[in-house]
C-alpha cells in the first residue's frame, strides 16, 4: 500500500487505521489501496457523518472513526460523475468552512433508496427532528463544480438527506481533526448488537456483507454494532433498476488531494477496465488479480520482485548491450509491469532505469534520424517500447513519493528531457512515399505516435496533481509542461496529427465502431487537446484556426455516440470530452 505521510503529497499516516486495513484486508487488497483520508460524509444514509475514505484502484470504502468495519460505498464501474463543488457548508465553522473541499459523487445502484434508520428510535422516543439541507453560497457567489480539467458546469446539486444522525465517538488520530472543531453534533453510540445478530444474514460481520473478509483475519470487537454497518445496510429486496445516487464527501483540510486521487483513480479504472475488453491486452495481464477476480493465484513477495528488479536493471544498463537484447528486456520489463504494480513502485526508486530509458529514447528518434534525415523500422520498434515502457509504469503510481521527487528534481530536468524526447515529427522524411518499405515505416510510426499520446496523457495527469497543489514541488503543472514542449520544432505537427486523428475516427470516413484500445487512444487524444485550448493561448489558437472547420462538419456528437459501445467504461466520460470540445471550437 501508498504509506500517507511523504511530503505535501497525502495525508499523515493514521498508524490505527493502517494496522485495521493490513488486518482485514487481503494482501492484493491492502498493497492497492492509494490512499485515506478524514471526510464528512453525506449520502441517502449517512448525514454529516465523520469517517474515513479510503480509495483502492477499484473502489472507495467508508470506516468508522475509530475504524471497526470497512464498507464499500461504490465501485469506480457504477461511477457517472465526480465533481468538485464550490460552496460552504453550513455545519462547518470557521476555517474549516472557508477551507473545506466539497466533492460530489454521482454512481449507479440496483438498491432501492433507503428508509431511514431504525437504531435512532430506541426507548419508545420518537426520531430526531429533520435537519434542514446544507446551505450554497450566496447568489453573488455561484455554484460551480468541476472536472479534472478545472472547467466549470454550473449545476446544482440534489436535496440532502434531511435526517440527522450522531457521530461517531470523539477518539481522534494524528491524522484526523477533533469532530468537535468541525462543529458537528456529539450523541449516544447505537444500540448494541446481540449475539445472534452477528451471524444473520444481514450482519455487518457476516461474509455475506460488504465488508471484506479475510479467512485469517483477527475478529472485529462485537460489544457495540457497527455505526458505519448499520447506516449503509439497505432493503435486500432488488429493485432489478439501476437509479443514481449520490455520496457527497467534504475533505475539511485545505491541502487535501482527495478530489485529484478520487479522478485519477477512476480515469486509471474506466482505461484498464476498457483495455480488458481486448483479447490481445487481456492475454497480456492474464496473470493480473485484476483480470481474474475469481482466480486465487500465488502473488510474488515485495522481496522477490525486487530481487527480480534488480537483475533486469543490470542486464539493461550493462556495456555493449544489442539492440535486439535491449528490445527483448523492455518488453519483458513491460510485461511484468502490466502485472505487478508493486514492480512500477520500484521502477521510480530506481532512478537509473527511467534515466536511461528517457536518454535512450533521445538517441534512438533523435540521434540517429538527424544523421540521415528518415526514420528506421528499429529505431520505431525501440522508440515504441521504451515509450509504452514509461507510460504503464505511470500507471497507478500517483501516491509513490518517488515519483514526483525523481520528475521534479534539478528543477524538472528529467521531466523535460522525456517531454522533448517523446515529440516527433508525424511525417516520414523519404524520397518515395509509395514504395511498400515506406507504407511499413507509415504504420510504425502511427503506432509509436500512439503510444507518444498515451504517455503525454499520463504528464499531464501529474500536471492536474501539481496545478491543485500549494507546495514547493508543485511547478510541475500542466502549464509548464505545454510551456516546456512549445518550442519543440515538431509540436505543432504532432498536435495537428493527434487532432486529425480524433476527426478521422469521429467521422463518418471511419463507419465501424472503435475497438476499446481505439477508444482508450479517443480519451486521451481529447484529454490532449483539451489541455492545449485551456491553458496555452498559442497552441488554442493553432487548433482552433487549424482545425474549426473539421470539428464543425465532420464531427457530430451523435455519431459519436454511435461509435464508442454503451458498455465501455470509457465511452460516457469520452462523450462529455468530445462535447467540451466541440463547444471550444464553435
Amino acid at each position: 500500500m501508498a504509506r500517507p505521510g511523504s511530503g505535501a503529497l497525502l495525508c499523515r499516516r493514521n498508524i490505527k487505521l493502517d494496522c485495521f486495513l493490513k488486518r482485514n484486508t487481503e494482501r492484493t487488497v491492502y498493497e492497492r489501496i492509494r490512499v485515506y483520508e478524514p471526510c464528512v460524509v453525506i449520502s441517502e444514509t449517512v448525514n454529516k457523518v465523520h469517517m474515513h475514505v479510503v480509495l483502492s484502484d477499484e473502489c472507495v470504502y467508508l470506516t468508522e472513526y475509530p475504524p471497526r468495519t470497512l464498507t464499500e460505498a461504490f465501485s469506480f464501474r457504477r461511477v457517472r460523475d465526480i465533481e468538485l463543488v464550490n460552496d460552504l457548508p453550513d455545519f462547518l465553522q470557521g476555517k474549516d468552512r472557508e477551507l473545506c473541499q466539497h466533492i460530489r459523487i454521482t454512481y449507479t445502484t440496483d438498491k432501492p433508496a433507503a428508509k431511514g434508520w431504525d437504531w435512532l428510535r430506541r426507548d419508545g422516543r420518537a426520531g430526531l427532528p429533520p435537519a434542514a439541507p446544507p446551505s450554497r453560497r450566496s447568489s453573488n457567489c455561484p455554484t460551480n463544480t468541476h472536472t479534472l480539467e478545472g472547467y466549470p458546469a454550473h449545476r446544482s446539486p440534489s436535496e440532502r438527506a434531511t435526517e440527522e444522525v450522531h457521530t461517531l465517538p470523539p477518539t481522534r488520530s494524528a491524522s484526523c481533526p477533533n469532530p468537535e472543531t468541525l462543529g458537528l453534533p456529539r450523541l449516544p453510540h447505537p444500540p448494541t448488537q446481540s449475539p445472534s445478530a452477528a451471524s444473520s444474514p444481514t450482519s455487518p460481520l457476516s461474509p455475506s456483507s460488504d465488508r471484506l473478509s479475510v479467512p485469517d483475519a483477527r475478529p472485529i470487537p462485537r460489544r457495540i454494532g457497527s455505526v458505519l454497518s448499520r447506516l449503509l445496510r439497505r432493503d435486500c429486496a432488488d429493485s432489478g433498476e439501476e437509479r443514481e445516487v449520490e455520496l457527497h464527501l467534504y475533505a475539511v483540510s485545505h491541502t487535501s488531494r482527495l478530489y485529484h486521487h478520487l479522478q485519477s483513480s477512476w480515469s486509471s479504472f474506466i482505461i484498464r477496465s476498457t483495455l480488458l475488453l481486448d483479447p490481445l491486452y487481456r492475454r497480456r495481464c492474464s496473470i493480473s488479480s485484476v483480470s481474474s477476480p475469481g482466480r486465487r493465484l500465488p502473488t510474488i513477495s515485495w522481496e522477490r520482485t525486487a530481487h527480480l528488479f534488480g537483475q533486469l536493471t543490470s542486464e539493461l544498463l550493462q556495456e555493449g548491450i544489442s539492440l535486439e537484447s535491449l528490445y527483448l528486456l523492455l518488453q519483458e520489463l513491460r510485461t511484468a509491469a502490466h502485472r505487478n504494480i508493486a514492480l512500477r513502485r520500484l521502477f521510480w526508486r530506481s532512478s537509473e532505469v527511467c534515466v536511461f530509458l528517457v536518454q535512450t529514447l533521445e538517441e534512438s528518434l533523435h540521434g540517429c534520424q538527424s544523421l540521415s534525415g528518415v526514420y528506421t523500422a528499429d529505431q520505431l520498434l525501440l522508440s515504441t517500447e521504451i515509450v509504452q515502457t514509461l507510460a504503464i509504469m505511470f500507471r497507478e503510481t500517483e501516491v509513490e513519493p518517488a515519483r514526483l521527487s525523481l520528475l521534479s528534481g534539478k528543477k524538472g530536468a528529467l521531466a523535460s528531457s522525456m517531454l522533448l524526447a517523446l515529440i516527433c515529427d508525424p511525417e516520414l522524411q523519404t524520397q518515395n512515399q509509395r514504395s511498400l518499405g515506406d507504407c511499413e515505416l507509415q504504420a510504425l510510426l502511427a503506432e509509436y505516435l500512439d503510444a507518444a499520446c498515451s504517455l503525454l496523457f499520463e504528464l499531464l495527469l501529474l500536471g492536474h496533481e501539481a496545478s491543485r497543489c500549494s507546495s514547493a514541488e508543485s511547478f510541475l503543472t500542466v502549464g509548464w509542461i505545454l510551456r516546456v514542449l512549445q518550442p519543440h520544432p515538431d509540436l505543432l505537427p504532432f498536435l495537428g496529427y493527434q487532432a486529425q486523428q480524433v476527426v478521422l475516427v469521429l467521422s463518418d470516413v471511419q463507419e465501424s465502431s472503435l475497438t476499446p484500445v481505439q477508444s482508450v487512444l479517443l480519451y486521451q487524444r481529447c484529454h490532449l487537446l483539451l489541455a492545449c485550448l485551456r491553458h496555452n493561448n498559442q497552441l488554442a489558437q493553432h487548433l482552433r484556426s487549424h482545425f474549426r472547420e473539421e470539428f464543425r462538419y465532420f464531427v457530430k456528437l451523435s455519431r459519436a455516440e454511435e461509435k464508442l459501445l454503451p458498455h465501455y467504461p470509457i465511452s460516457q466520460p469520452t462523450l462529455r470530452l468530445v462535447e467540451q470540445i466541440l463547444n471550444l471550437h464553435r
